[in-house]
């Protein structure tokens, strides 16, 4: 295997933080959108709020989720060029591989977190188009 280098995690720092740029802008989004579904909730209990309640709940966790694993795997980054430093190049490698999973898992909660968000916009166009079809 061919040593690991200073610059091999350094490569992921950029990622990384453009991934959390993108994660943060989507928690503040959801914040935006819970914070208008309780006052709608407040002015009228319907249970199609209840719903969309429910979905941005998992949504959020799954970010929060995206954020940490994100997070960690940065940070591992870190001490995998801290370990390369400090000439400890077998656990840098491990450090590394391990960096590498958590934000393999932290971009695979992404997919689902799409996909539930797609599945969202669809009961809304669905309640749009059968609200046209009423008139």
């Amino acid at each position: 295997m061919e040593e690991l280098t200073l610059t091999t995690p350094a490569l992921l720092f950029s990622a990384i933080s453009l991934i959390m740029l993108a994660y943060t802008n989507r928690f503040l989004a959801y914040a935006t959108v819970i914070r208008d579904l309780h006052d709608k909730y407040l002015e009228k209990q319907e249970d199609s709020l209840l719903r969309q309640i429910k979905n941005i709940k998992l949504r959020l966790n799954l970010t929060r989720y995206m954020q940490i694993f994100g997070i960690t795997s940065l940070l591992f980054c870190v001490l995998t060029m801290f370990l390369i430093y400090i000439n400890y190049q077998t656990i840098a490698v491990y450090f590394f591989g391990l960096a590498l999973i958590l934000l393999i898992i932290s971009l695979a909660l992404l997919i689902k977190e799409i996909q539930i968000s797609a599945q969202a916009l669809q009961y809304h166009i669905a309640d749009i188009e059968e609200h046209l079809k009423n008139k």
